[in-house]
């Protein structure tokens, strides 16, 4: 199948404006990966905004990448790409990075070999997640920080896994978990069995074990029988995140964690908003970049304190 890129040059705020409507956009084609990025390192206001598809551009096509731009979209060039995978490509030979007690490199790179260390292995691949991105890192920074402040999982689900990373991390952490995996992309099936094996991380449908499903959200038959669950993370993107904060709260076991990003800080208020009318309630939260990371809290059950009925409530 041939690849094709169109690129459409413009000032950075343009760019970026447009980026941030890609990201809102709730019926993207996922087919149109799209990227923004300086022209040159001597003009760091002149950017362009690359989208690549698996196949020729329709009208349609170019017309919802114009459709990203509120005003004029900017002149649109196209070209046909040698046959490449081009994400597996771009993403040879990317550094390491060390977050919390993880290390995550790709086979390019050897383990840390460190004590109190686990190192993943993850290639690139078609999936998303091999740790470098900012939001996968910052979700590797905060499960370990739950862990450091004595949270306690048996049920676990990690939505729209990718390559599983954060799913093998969490079933790390809490190793005698129920987990469960799940990704709207088929694809993620067989990347994930094939990053389980390479890191010994344990399949199955046993407690230690990973269950892995294609799923919408938490729109599936075992997703909902496994539930409610102690910890959901989801590392997907600002507006499934809003539409799914219901669905994720009624899936969370009372005084469960929620562990959400994908999202910039330009739209963590809305985030935030929609977890909050769901009777979710902020416990920390970090930044990397221009990027967001939540953890929430389910509300706990009210408990009666010795002697004073009605009392306080946990969280």
């Amino acid at each position: 199948m041939s690849s094709w890129k169109i690129t459409l040059l413009a000032p950075r705020g343009v760019i970026e404006a447009a980026l941030l409507a890609h990201e809102d956009a709730f019926d993207w084609d996922p087919e149109i990966v799209l990227s923004g990025s300086e022209v040159a390192e001597d003009k760091p206001e002149d950017w362009q905004l690359e989208a690549w598809l698996g196949r020729k551009p329709t009208r349609a096509d170019k017309a919802a990448i114009a459709g990203l731009f509120p005003d004029r979209a900017p002149p649109l060039a196209q070209e046909k790409l040698p046959d490449i995978d081009w994400l597996t490509h771009s993403q040879q030979g990317l550094e390491p990075i060390r977050a919390g007690r993880f290390h995550v490199h790709t086979p390019d790179y050897p383990p840390l070999d460190e004590a109190g260390v686990r190192d993943f292995a993850v290639p690139a691949s078609q999936a998303f997640g091999t740790g470098q991105h900012a939001t996968t890192a910052g979700c590797l920074e905060m499960l370990d920080r739950m862990k450091r402040d004595g949270v306690v999982i048996r049920n676990l689900a990690d939505i729209g896994t990718g390559t599983g990373l954060l799913a093998f991390a969490s079933l790390h952490l809490w190793p005698r978990a129920l987990a469960t995996a799940s990704d709207i992309d088929a694809v993620c099936v067989d990347v994930v069995a094939a990053n389980a094996q390479a890191n010994a991380v344990p399949l199955g449908a046993g407690h230690g074990e990973l269950t892995m499903l294609v799923a919408d959200g938490m729109d599936h038959p075992l997703l909902k029988a496994r539930g409610p669950y102690d910890l959901i993370v989801a590392n997907i993107l600002a507006g499934p995140l809003i539409g799914l904060a219901p669905h994720f709260a009624r899936s969370l076991a009372p005084g469960g964690h929620l562990l959400l990003a994908g999202l910039l800080q330009t739209q963590e208020a809305q985030v935030r908003r929609a977890c909050r009318q769901a009777g979710l309630r902020l416990a920390r939260r970090m930044t990397r970049g221009d990027w967001s990371i939540l953890w929430l809290r389910k509300r706990a059950m009210a408990r009666t304190l010795a002697g004073r009925p009605g009392g306080q409530r946990d969280w």
